[in-house]
């Protein structure tokens, strides 16, 4: 398929020149090297996923125990996520590629395929945000609408009463659907646009997910005689408290109403500029503490890792104060709000394009 093509803007070229230089600058004034916070992260959080599971299987008599160490692996799934996998997927982490793909094969162990999430993420997400059918993170499942200007159909025109119901699945789909479909289902926008996958890596995530499944449920029944409806039960309450966990996280970022999805013209181009598209489709939170710079990876400034992905989130709160005084300075549309807000706007566009509110404007 021919990829889409940005407006070509000589103006708006120059204007992220210069913001990429003043970023730089700011950058090269912070001292020291805040990579090694993640390093050491790299090394801490698999060995709390980890050790929640030993102390799991320690305590297999004591149901409570058991089921509250499964509860905290969903947790600190999603910590590891935040913290290492999206940085290792754009070699943040160490200047060694092969270290960062080291830490990414983590993601392998706990469930979900590191070879086809980086596909989606570089080659998919960062190149066309929000663009229907190149962005896999809003290719549509059939319950839920998240593309505005496509008409709702069937279920979806109610799916702004049941999607806290189908959010809490979101993990098992990744794990047990969507991973498989992205491998093999040819209508899919990873085997559409990236083209044909190695057979050598069909093999590894079939035999990573097996692998999975047989530590997490297989090994406390046949070894720790735990019940085979409370492994289940357990497991089941880890994958559910992450998927809840992860979609606070990153609903709030791209999916709202007030972020553009730019639509394709008969020629396969795009509407806006590089620049402007990230602006357009992309917003930050307004939360910025000590937890969520530390705990939660900084995905409160998602605007500067669109624009700067080269830089690990250790210094977006600066490259992000610089953003800011550029885009007031430009008249650039940048976007943030609260963690609250910002869910309750993602439910506002569920209901929005269950009623088909867009697509009415449209015509």
């Amino acid at each position: 398929m021919e990829k889409p093509i940005y407006l070509k803007d000589s103006e708006d070229a120059k204007l992220f020149n210069e913001l990429r230089k003043r970023v730089n600058q700011r950058v090269e004034t912070i001292p020291e090297n805040r990579d090694i916070y993640i390093q050491i992260k790299a090394i801490i959080l698999p060995l709390v996923y980890f050790g929640l599971y030993v102390f799991a299987l320690l305590n297999a008599g004591n149901s409570w125990l058991y089921i509250s160490a499964f509860v905290l692996m969903g947790i600190s799934l999603v910590l590891i996520y935040l913290n290492l996998i999206h940085e290792a997927a754009h070699n943040n982490i160490y200047k060694n590629k092969k270290l960062n793909s080291l830490v990414l094969q983590i993601f392998d162990f706990v469930g979900a395929n590191s070879y086809i999430w980086k596909k989606r993420h570089i080659a998919a997400h960062h190149a066309y945000p929000n663009v229907d059918g190149w962005d896999t993170d809003i290719e549509q499942s059939g319950l839920l609408l998240i593309v505005p200007w496509i008409k709702a159909k069937g279920i979806q025109k109610y799916q702004h009463y049941f999607f806290f119901l189908v959010y809490p699945l979101y993990l098992f789909n990744w794990m047990f659907i969507r991973d498989f479909r992205d491998f093999f289902d040819k209508d899919r926008v990873i085997l559409k646009t990236q083209g044909a996958i190695p057979l050598r890596e069909k093999v590894k995530m079939v035999t990573y997910k097996l692998f999975y499944f047989f530590y997490q449920v297989g090994i406390p029944v046949l070894f720790f005689k735990i019940s085979v409806g409370l492994a289940l039960g357990a497991w089941f309450l880890q994958v559910i408290a992450a998927s809840i966990f992860a979609l606070f996280v990153l609903l709030p970022l791209h999916p709202l109403p007030d972020n553009a999805f730019p639509k394709l013209n008969e020629k396969n181009g795009l509407p806006f500029s590089w620049l402007r598209h990230q602006l357009e489709v992309t917003n930050d939170l307004k939360e910025n503490n000590w937890f969520v710079r530390n705990v939660l990876g900084n995905f409160n400034f998602h605007v500067a890792h669109h624009l700067f992905p080269n830089y690990s989130y250790a210094y977006y709160n600066e490259i992000t104060e610089e953003i800011e005084e550029f885009a007031r300075e430009h008249n650039l549309g940048y976007k943030r709000f609260p963690m609250v807000t910002a869910l309750g706007k993602h439910v506002d566009l569920l209901k929005q394009n269950a009623n088909n509110a867009y697509y009415i404007l449209e015509e």
